[in-house]
């Protein structure tokens, strides 16, 4: 069993090549909340996997929070896995969720970061990376998650985390701060240039774009994921003037 969350497809792709490999199933995270199916029965020799991306240092709080309400029936110490995507660097985010695990009495054998392209593009000096380091970032992604795979397959004890500078103050002080404040969609809007395509509405994991009168329209229900801003053909999504001029980025394996 594999639970992921992904927004412009990155930690999607980690989790299908995690799934075919293991032969786990794949479970969304936002569609089992929406569900209200947060109890799921386990084999004696079941594995148990969690990926997302990584936002601010640190799990989303929508993965947190499924985390805080699954039920794993049958659990008896069945390996346990989490690989994170991240642009460069996880902070805390290994402490974070062995925390959030131990909280639940689950433990955790083995945790992985993955290198991916950068898609983060709300405060300044942060936008997505060169078409070139991206290529290079996704090429080297691919021979990472053989390797994963392997250990998995063998059931090995080990975590390679990139932690990277100062991972106190961006966990503990930058990721609250951009709860509270960056996960607002209020400033989102479209442009003259939106053809009403809906590819916003469809590509949004929490369903919380609608349309009205053949534009979007944001609800309250958002992770600040920035699917609807990446994967619009003409760019007509934006948030407020923070994406003027920045790029986009999709996952090209992703499958959305």
């Amino acid at each position: 069993m594999i639970f992921y969350f992904s927004g412009t497809g990155n930690s999607k792709w980690i989790a299908n090549q995690l799934s075919k490999e293991q032969k786990e199933d794949l479970v969304f995270i936002p569609d089992a909340l929406r569900s209200g199916v947060l109890e799921f029965c386990l084999k004696e020799e079941e594995t148990i996997g969690f990926v997302f991306p990584i936002y601010s240092w640190a799990p989303p709080e929508i993965v947190l929070n499924f985390i805080q309400k699954l039920s794993l029936k049958g659990y008896r110490g069945q390996y346990l896995f989490f690989v994170c995507s991240c642009g460069d660097d996880i902070g805390l985010t290994q402490q974070v969720l062995m925390k959030a695990f131990r909280h639940k009495g689950w433990e955790c054998h083995v945790g992985f970061s993955v290198t991916m392209p950068n898609n983060y593009v709300l405060l300044p000096g942060f936008d997505v990376d060169s078409e070139e380091l991206e290529r290079k970032k996704l090429a080297e992604s691919v021979a990472e998650l053989k390797r994963i795979n392997t250990l998995i397959s063998k059931r090995e004890h080990l975590f390679s985390c990139h932690e990277g500078s100062i991972p106190f103050i961006k966990t503990r002080i930058i990721n609250p701060l951009f709860n509270r404040f960056q996960m607002s969609p209020k400033h989102f809007y479209v442009t003259d240039g939106c053809i009403g395509c809906r590819r916003c509405e469809k590509n949004c994991p929490m369903e919380n774009i609608t349309m009205s009168e053949g534009k979007p329209v944001w609800g309250m229900n958002c992770t600040s994921c920035l699917a609807c801003y990446h994967v619009c053909p003409r760019q007509a999504v934006q948030y407020g003037k923070r994406t003027k001029g920045k790029g986009q980025y999709f996952n090209p394996n992703s499958g959305y």
